[in-house]
């Protein structure tokens, strides 16, 4: 019950469906106990042991009804029809009675089962948009930390567990307790000698039903998060599937795998035993108690006879109903130690603290208009800095480009501007206005972004070109591709503009995907343009499209080019030479050229390559 109340809260825009299912379970609870009460009087008919009651018994109130009364009118009515109508008509009438009793319980069962699952669906919907919009909205530091696949097995799989546990749950701790006491009632006003004994049985059961479960729900927590392990490391075998195969690492990859499966196996197998064992334990001890009941109750019929044969069969029917929901909370139990383990993991992602979050009253920019300053900006992952003291202005219309070896900084500063991670120290500023105090949509809205590896969804051209615009206008979409260079290829697919592209854009070639990114950016139409590497892994043909491309789509734009190859550079109004972090030099290219520092030592080693 520790997070019951937690998700409760998920079932408050659909209480509607909840209110019925519980109105339905107790009439279902009720008429559970009225039909195994419902067989004493035909018994007593059968038997012979029917009260000939002949003047009609005063009607006590409704405070004061109780069972001694409903036999005493059932009595009166069985005698006076068998007096008028005879015996046979007067068990025609009791059968069609009792079946008409039993029909009623379970048409409130299906019932208020149906609106239950109706609730389940809805309350799994909403908790699943939540769980999504958590994800989407946390930064990308957070998904660093953790493997993708135990994200998307919390997101799935253990949402479901949520979802059937402690809704299941609802319908245990509403129903099945009320069968039990309504039952009771019906049983101590029958005989309380008889209902001592199940008064026994229910405290004993739970205590060891309680020593069973006791291990459940560290035992499910580490299910979930091998299960979450499971799925990591298939994502990871499918996205790198071509690696895989050319390093002949098949082996490797399937022992890696079957050793995971099979410490599952060990974990599933303890989880089924424990689980395996609570129901058989309570129907054990709750036929212990009917046996026992069958021995003292027999000892009330045949030899002290203080009970009619009729009422003590009812009386045994009653008992046995117990067993039914004894069992069903016996096993909630269980449940809910699962649940507690697949909540815990859930809660973790919805409760994540977003450090990237907008500031109460951030700012919203509609343009952009002066400038992009870095003031003495310092930032790492770790624990040593990847940025030092980096301080650089980017004025508005003006083609900046940031270059170096690998790991100086350069993609770093993309990420920093973007908001995507958070200076340590330092500021950056638009316009003058740190981009802490800034509404992030709004500051995405004046960037495009065009990286190393762009990423097409699993969709069409069209689709893709048009990514977060709503209801776009074909024609634009077209313009956007022919400003990419990308309209003539795209007119020779099957299908065109509407032709898939494939999960990550597989179905197309990677300079074909990168003419597709740009034009995605020029249907953007942002003030701002940030290239990171984005012709680094092109061959040479594709690359003097792309670059072509971005010629295009830079013209009159503020632009902050990451280059590999200096080649596609050489025009830019400034370049900054970065190492370790620093900018150690910066100036146009032939400025840089007459330093002959560690640019013109760049220069050359690349046209040494391109000659090789």
């Amino acid at each position: 019950m520790k997070y019951f109340k937690r998700f409760f809260k998920y079932v408050i825009p659909h209480k509607s469906l909840g209110i019925m299912s519980i109105v339905l379970n107790i009439l279902y609870a009720l008429f559970s106990a009225l039909s195994f009460l419902a067989l004493m009087p035909m018994l007593n008919v059968l038997f012979g042991d029917t009260e000939n009651i002949y003047i009609k018994p005063a009607f006590p109130g409704y405070s004061d009804l109780s069972v001694k009364y409903l036999e005493n009118y059932l009595n009166y009515a069985i005698t006076i029809n068998t007096e008028t109508n005879g015996i046979e008509n007067t068990l025609t009438y009791m059968v069609i009675g009792l079946v008409s009793i039993f029909l009623l319980k379970n048409l409130f069962a299906y019932f208020s089962g149906l609106f239950m699952v109706f609730l389940k669906n809805a309350v799994l919907k909403d908790l699943r948009n939540e769980m999504y919009q958590k994800i989407i909205s946390l930064p990308l530091s957070f998904f660093s930390e953790r493997r993708k696949g135990d994200v998307v097995s919390r997101a799935t799989g253990d949402l479901g567990t949520i979802n059937e546990t402690f809704l299941n749950l609802s319908i245990v701790i509403i129903r099945e307790p009320l069968n039990i006491i309504f039952t009771l009632i019906f049983m101590v006003n029958l005989s309380w000698e008889l209902s001592l004994f199940v008064f026994t049985f229910i405290p004993v059961s739970g205590w060891v039903i309680s020593v069973i479960s006791k291990k459940i729900k560290s035992q499910s927590t580490v299910l979930f998060q091998e299960g979450g392990l499971m799925l990591s490391i298939l994502e990871e075998t499918i996205t790198g599937l071509k690696i895989i195969k050319a390093f002949n690492a098949e082996s490797f990859f399937n022992k890696r795998y079957d050793a995971l499966n099979q410490r599952i196996l060990g974990f599933s197998d303890q989880l089924a035993k424990r689980n395996a064992l609570a129901s058989p334990v309570s129907e054990f001890l709750g036929i212990a108690t009917i046996a026992s009941l069958l021995w003292f109750g027999g000892r009330m019929v045949l030899i002290d006879e203080s009970i009619k044969a009729g009422t003590f069969i009812a009386f045994m029917g009653l008992a046995y109903n117990i067993l039914t929901p004894a069992k069903a909370i016996s096993k909630a139990n269980n449940a809910i130690k699962i649940g507690n383990a697949a909540a815990e993991r859930v809660i973790e992602i919805l409760d994540s603290e977003n450090k990237l979050e907008d500031k109460e009253g951030a700012e919203v920019i509609t343009s952009f208009d002066k400038e992009i300053e870095f003031k003495n900006v310092y930032f790492k992952y770790d624990e040593q800095h990847v940025l030092k003291n980096f301080s650089l202005k980017i004025p508005k219309g003006k083609k900046i480009a940031l270059v170096g070896q690998s790991g100086s900084g350069k993609s770093t500063i993309a990420n920093l501007i973007t908001r995507f991670w958070d200076v340590n120290e330092g500021e950056i500023l638009i316009d003058g206005k740190n981009i802490k105090d800034i509404a992030s949509i709004s500051l995405r809205a004046q960037m495009g972004i065009i990286a190393q590896d762009s990423i097409l969804f699993n969709g069409d051209i069209s689709e893709n070109i048009s990514l977060g615009i709503e209801n776009p206008k074909m024609e634009e979409v077209i313009k956007a591709a022919k400003i990419a260079n990308a309209h003539d290829f795209i007119m020779e697919f099957p299908k065109q503009y509407n032709n898939h592209v494939g999960d990550g854009g597989g179905m197309v070639s990677g300079g074909q995907r990168q003419r597709i990114a740009i034009a995605r950016a020029v249907m953007k139409d942002p003030p701002i343009m940030i290239l990171d590497e984005a012709t680094s892994a092109l061959d040479t043909e594709s690359e003097k499209l792309v670059q072509d491309a971005l010629e295009n789509m830079t013209n009159n734009k503020t632009s902050l080019v990451i280059a590999h190859r200096l080649s596609t550079i050489q025009n830019s109004d400034l370049i900054a030479v970065m190492h370790k972090g620093e900018i150690v030099e910066q100036g146009t290219h032939e400025e840089l050229i007459s330093f002959k520092g560690t640019y013109s030592n760049l220069v050359k080693l690349q046209s040494l390559e391109d000659k090789v």
